[in-house]
């Protein structure tokens, strides 16, 4: 990737898919920045696509799934200009997830390694704040879900020596 490349895709607004089934979320394994963590269908706006457009798409390619917007989840807004925009997503029942690709990516050594559904109780603290920016308190029964953890106060590593 030349350098003007890879200025756009820093620089360009991203979509995600916020997909929910039996109380579990759909989400990728993939290794980034030399790191492994669990994040949500999605990539990069391509010129003259939709935020919804390129969510449905990220979703397809990343996940073999055709989804349908529910509705808009939250935007936000980078001090480069770009934004970040998430969505409810429905899928029928009979679809099945895949592991997919990103046509963006190395074919040789891609980074979405696996995609999986996984329950809140699945996924770390630090990839769950994630999915609070991306609104995930709207989606239905995910409130709930909080409300019922009750208010002692979690803090990773707070308490190594």
């Amino acid at each position: 990737m030349d350098e003007k490349q890879e200025y756009y895709v820093r620089r360009r607004s991203r979509a995600v898919a916020i997909v929910v089934r039996d109380g579990k979320i759909l989400m990728e394994r993939v290794f980034y920045f030399g790191r492994e963590f669990y994040t949500v269908p999605g990539g990069g706006i391509e010129p003259g696509e939709t935020p919804e457009q390129a969510a449905i798409r990220e979703l397809k390619e990343e996940c073999g799934l055709d989804g349908r917007i529910v509705k808009p989840l939250s935007t936000v807004h980078k001090e480069n200009g770009s934004a970040e925009y998430s969505f409810e997503v429905e899928v029928s029942k009979d679809q099945e997830a895949i592991t997919g690709y990103d046509p963006e990516e190395s074919t040789e050594n891609p980074p979405l390694k696996e995609v999986l559904w996984l329950g809140l109780d699945e996924i770390s603290e630090k990839d769950r704040a994630f999915l609070w920016a991306y609104g995930l308190m709207q989606v239905e029964g995910f409130f709930e879900i909080i409300q019922g953890w009750g208010d002692e106060i979690s803090y990773p590593g707070a308490n190594k020596e």
